[in-house]
């Protein structure tokens, strides 16, 4: 009995050594919005935002990410273009200071890749996404690379005269490139 018993507590502890929380490392990782604006393509990236990423290489339906996103740090490259976007029109980072998203699956897609479905919400609004993303070891660390394209309209980012997609485009792809110390 106490053989068993003992058995399974090691089965149950290398079982749980196989998935561990990646600590991100922030130095090399980044997220990004890219959208067009008078037809000319626009990178800005997010100065911060906080990813938790449980994964497991062996068993990936296992793994579970979120990403927790400062909306008031998206940097454009110029200060009053910054304070814009977070006014109420834009993402109104007051009353929503964080654009979430939380995986609710992660499934293997083929060697190197993987499908991860979950929400995304933005402004208050939720919506159930898909995206692909790579998955690579890079000297001893873990490197996460995806897209996710969204339609900025759908999270009401763009209010008022910004809904005329003529000046900034609807769709906007969020990049990313996690590193895992």
């Amino acid at each position: 009995m106490k053989k068993s018993a003992l058995l399974v507590s090691l089965l149950a502890v290398s079982l749980a050594a196989g998935a561990a929380v990646i600590k991100t490392d922030p130095a090399k990782t980044s997220v990004s919005a890219v959208f067009k604006q008078m037809n000319v393509p626009v990178e800005s990236k997010f100065k911060k935002a906080n990813i938790v990423i449980d994964y497991n290489a062996a068993t990936p339906d296992s793994s579970k990410a979120s990403v927790e996103i400062d909306t008031a740090s998206l940097d454009l490259g110029d200060a009053e273009m910054n304070k814009e976007v977070a006014k109420k029109e834009w993402f109104n980072s007051a009353q929503f200071p964080k654009a979430t998203f939380v995986s609710s699956a992660i499934k293997a897609a083929g060697p190197g890749k993987l499908t991860v479905t979950g929400k995304l919400t933005i402004k208050g609004k939720v919506q159930d996404v898909s995206f692909p993303i790579s998955v690579k070891a890079d000297g001893g660390k873990q490197v996460f690379e995806g897209a996710l394209p969204i339609k900025r309209l759908a999270f009401n980012v763009g209010e008022g005269e910004w809904k005329d997609t003529g000046m900034v485009a609807d769709e906007v792809t969020i990049k990313f490139h996690v590193v895992g110390q």
